[in-house]
């Protein structure tokens, strides 16, 4: 899952970016809402976590532009004020929850999972190709109905790569949704990373001599193999 925290407060930023990574998010952080409309605009986010006393522009301002932009991410409010009208305000701009200050980050991630669960009727949220298949909810990976025990990371890039089988994905475009876009495009942690997702799957058998479901394309990238049609 791919979330944008827009926060300008470090300490409860901190602890809540190392929270989301121990639940295997990929997640993006700005302490401002000029950048935070930005990326949100431009980006491809599951859910935006938004504060509303933000420097540059205000959250409101922020959700009130992206759903007028016709942005329909799923949008958690954060706010170290707790009054009805903020509330109502928020939620009536398209707001889809909302978070008082002081909080804990599990149940933030707790209503971040709730939110993944609402939208399952316009997001599909079991993905299966072939032998393969990956619950986002729960996050399990079946091979051949054997369960494959991933990192939170390798989840999030079989799942990239599952939601387009047979498109070719270049690396660049593998590090930007799975690593972030201030990660370095010169690293070969892609590569890394697919091998170590290969040999979890070969370790379990490929099922009568199948064939790894991530193909190399030479000099481009990756894809996920589309599933053999029977004649």
């Amino acid at each position: 899952m791919k979330v944008l925290l827009v926060e300008d407060e470090m300490k409860i930023a901190d602890f809540v970016c190392a929270g989301f990574r121990e639940q295997g998010f990929v997640t993006e952080h700005c302490s401002n809402g000029v950048e935070g409309f930005e990326r949100a605009r431009q980006g491809s986010y599951d859910v935006i976590v938004l504060d509303i006393m933000l420097p540059g522009r205000d959250g409101l301002s922020v959700l009130k532009g992206l759903r007028k932009a016709g942005s329909s991410t799923p949008v958690i409010m954060l706010t170290a004020r707790n009054e009805l009208d903020d509330r109502l305000e928020g939620l009536a701009m398209g707001a889809d929850d909302y978070l008082a200050k002081p909080f804990f980050v599990e149940e933030l991630i707790a209503r971040i999972h709730a939110l993944a669960r609402r939208v399952s009727g316009e997001r599909q949220n079991v993905l299966a190709v072939g032998s393969l298949r990956l619950d986002r909810i729960t996050r399990e990976v079946t091979w051949c109905e054997r369960s494959v025990d991933l990192t939170g990371r390798e989840f999030n890039l079989i799942e990239y790569l599952m939601r387009s089988p047979g498109r070719v994905l270049t690396r660049t475009q593998i590090l930007e949704h799975v690593w972030g876009y201030d990660f370095d495009p010169s690293t070969n942690v892609v590569d890394v990373c697919i091998q170590r997702i290969r040999k979890k799957i070969t370790a379990l058998g490929m099922g009568g001599g199948a064939e790894s479901p991530i193909e190399s394309v030479r000099g481009v990238g990756y894809r996920f193999r589309k599933a053999e049609v029977p004649s």
